[in-house]
């Protein structure tokens, strides 16, 4: 069985979220659990989803929204554990004028391609991230991109619920993951 570490951003994915409901309805996905949602501390960020990963029995699969996408792409570059993949969604642009400051420590992403398949889902209206800058990052971490269209930052106030389109997208992206872990698709 496939375990999942849902990676929010700030404030954690409230009720309305479709990471809260997909977290809901399967227990093979759980959340990672920093010190604070709303002050986000990046040194306890990145311990925080490294224990998390290191609890899953088998290597995970990433599911991240916004500031968590980087922490995503910051715990890469300096853990060692494995995990399957990573779904990257909404993910912000430090630069914009709506990025938190008091998210300023995550903004120097690395560059470098990612270590394991993922998979940036984008919205083509997110005043977080434009998508020239999710078009670069895609193209950098050598991740697949989809547009979903004008969905906002995909988050609960884009009014998703349990976001069946974003379970799809999820589902064939776990079925290529598991595809190029046998051998059977070689990864780009």
């Amino acid at each position: 069985m496939t375990e999942f570490i849902i990676v929010p951003g700030i404030g954690g994915s409230g009720k309305a979220h479709w990471q809260t409901h997909w977290q809901q309805a399967d227990p093979a996905m759980q959340r990672f659990n920093p010190a604070s949602w709303d002050a986000p501390d990046f040194d306890d960020w990145m311990a925080a989803l490294d224990v998390a990963v290191g609890l899953a029995k088998t290597p995970p699969v990433l599911v991240g929204h916004s500031l968590g996408c980087l922490l995503v792409v910051h715990w890469q570059r300096i853990s060692t554990r494995e995990i399957s993949g990573a779904l990257l969604v909404a993910v912000p642009d430090p630069a914009s004028p709506a990025f938190p400051s008091s998210a300023r420590a995550f903004a120097d992403a690395p560059q470098q391609r990612l270590r394991f398949p993922s998979l940036i889902v984008a919205s083509t209206n997110d005043p977080y991230g434009s998508l020239d800058y999710v078009g670069a990052k895609s193209e950098r971490w050598g991740s697949d991109l989809h547009i979903a269209g004008p969905l906002g930052h995909i988050n609960g106030d884009s009014g998703l619920g349990d976001w069946p389109a974003g379970m799809e997208l999820l589902a064939a992206f776990l079925r290529q993951t598991q595809a190029i872990a046998r051998g059977a698709v070689r990864q780009p």
